[in-house]
């Protein structure tokens, strides 16, 4: 079907033109019906996990941009979870996370606010996705410049 023919350009469209244009163009568009992909998918689900488990006002341009620097490792199930009572992870999280990744400094500081980021998610909790607790650190070391 030709949709670039002189019918379309005529002030009168009817309501049956238009649903077979929008059929077209959804054809042509869309991923065989799934609109989202698999990073927002997964955004989805920390936004959801977040909401419930913390319940804080959410910046979700920050999440989304703290999900996709996670790469990879969120689609992984074991990856995608972190460990707060492996001291080795969370060793590993301070050395490539906080500091490599946001340029802090090594300091005591850093452990507290670990710390006070697997209080606020829930000690309790087991299932903590890397992206929120990564989100939890960059809120608060204050440093979403590092995202922007």
């Amino acid at each position: 079907m030709d949709f670039h023919n002189s019918r379309w350009t005529r002030a009168a469209i009817t309501s049956r033109d238009l649903d077979q244009f929008y059929a077209f163009q959804k054809t042509q568009f869309c991923y065989k019906g799934n609109s989202m992909g698999k990073l927002d998918d997964k955004v989805a689900k920390y936004t959801d996990d977040y909401n419930k488990k913390i319940g804080d006002k959410l910046d979700a341009k920050l999440l989304y941009a703290v999900t996709k620097g996670c790469g990879p490792t969120i689609y992984k199930p074991d990856a995608e979870k972190i460990s707060a009572r492996d001291p080795a992870e969370m060793e590993r999280i301070k050395k490539n996370f906080l500091i490599k990744k946001l340029g802090l400094k090594d300091t005591p500081k850093l452990d507290e606010g670990m710390e006070a980021c697997v209080e606020t998610y829930g000690r309790s909790n087991r299932a903590k996705y890397r992206a929120v607790y990564y989100y939890l650190l960059v809120k608060h070391f204050r440093k979403a410049s590092a995202y922007k």
